[in-house]
């Protein structure tokens, strides 16, 4: 393994473990609880499709005419990410991002993403992030995560896109939140079984093959400069608070409406 990954890898391993073992995954009990938890995961989804586009906008040429950029092995493995998560399959084997898939089971748990979505057209509308959050009323915990992701995208260095996708990006499914799902599908095999099919497409394609595209690519975009590696680091530190800070939003949000419905 490629020294500088294994150094970042082991700096990181308090914060992937804080997520793992994340008190919100055992807070999830029911479709209601499931439908926050989507609710705020969404913007994740949503924007991890945006820092992948920015990618491919840094390491490919997406203009006419068309002229090669950069290094043919990063074309490669960039285009052979977004072809997967942009181009996948749902259950019935049709063609679909991984966002819409998301969407789709959002829609048939009934977690409508009203929210979200008045958020989307605000931002096609508005073009402007910080006016898109206040019209669309998004919470405090996903702005921050999204304007963390758009931060790392407006530097336009790919070095550190890359360390946010790579690193920063994993969504570290717990065992005990997948059992949780199952669980949930078997009760209610009508409204969990999309949600339950964009997790195993998602271990299956994101964790597996695009993981280790991911990290090739962000191997060779830093090389052996030691101050981008150092970059890298940093970046997918904060990547990971802010992933811990968009679970505390879920887990005070289900707290919440418990303590509201007990009154």
């Amino acid at each position: 393994m490629n020294p500088h990954i294994k150094r970042i890898q082991e700096a990181i391993e308090p914060l992937r473990q804080q997520i793992i073992n994340h008190p919100v995954y055992n807070l999830i009990e029911s479709i209601d609880d499931l439908g926050v938890f989507m609710n705020y995961h969404i913007y994740a989804v949503w924007d991890f499709m945006s820092i992948l586009k920015a990618l491919q906008n840094n390491l490919t040429c997406t203009q006419v005419p068309w002229f090669p950029v950069g290094s043919a092995n990063t074309r490669y493995l960039i285009n052979e990410i977004v072809c997967g998560e942009e181009s996948d399959v749902d259950s019935t084997g049709a063609r679909k991002s991984h966002y819409e898939l998301y969407l789709d089971a959002m829609k048939q748990c009934g977690s409508e993403p009203q929210g979200f979505l008045n958020f989307i057209y605000a931002l096609k509308k508005t073009g402007n992030l910080q006016q898109s959050f206040d019209e669309a009323e998004v919470p405090d915990a996903a702005k921050e995560f999204v304007n963390y992701t758009f931060e790392i995208i407006n530097s336009g260095k790919a070095h550190l896109q890359a360390a946010v996708f790579t690193f920063g990006r994993e969504d570290l499914i717990p065992n005990m939140f997948l059992s949780m799902v199952n669980d949930l599908n078997q009760k209610f095999p009508g409204q969990v079984s999309e949600f339950k099919y964009y997790l195993d497409r998602h271990i299956e394609v994101d964790g597996d093959h695009h993981s280790h595209l991911a990290l090739e690519m962000t191997a060779e975009l830093c090389g052996t400069d030691p101050k981008k590696w150092a970059e890298v680091e940093h970046s997918s530190t904060i990547a990971l608070r802010k992933r811990i800070g968009l679970w505390d939003g879920v887990y005070s949000e289900i707290v919440s409406a418990r303590i509201l419905a007990d009154n």
